[in-house]
């Protein structure tokens, strides 16, 4: 495997995780800002109320986008080991 192979399918690597945690990662953190703005504002201080929402949003995204990274993280996995008979 030459130098550029092999940081080509680092960069594949990286850019898949990348697309598919993005979402989650996003949706949590909006939650979670919301969350503790509506915490500061109204100066309710429950630990548990940040988990809740944030819990439901994750698994919505996770319900509504889980699929297509299901199907996105096969099709890299696919293109990956279809890509070991390339190498040299």
């Amino acid at each position: 495997m030459n130098m550029e192979a092999a940081i080509h399918m680092g960069q594949q690597t990286l850019y898949t995780v990348i697309i598919l945690t993005g979402p989650v990662l996003i949706v949590a953190l909006v939650v979670g800002s919301l969350v503790s703005l509506f915490q500061a504002v109204t100066q309710i201080q429950e630990i548990t109320l940040v988990f809740v929402p944030k819990i439901i949003s994750v698994f919505l995204v996770l319900a509504l986008a889980g699929g297509w990274m299901l199907n996105r993280a096969v099709s890299f996995g696919t293109e990956m080991f279809v890509s070991i008979e390339q190498i040299e």
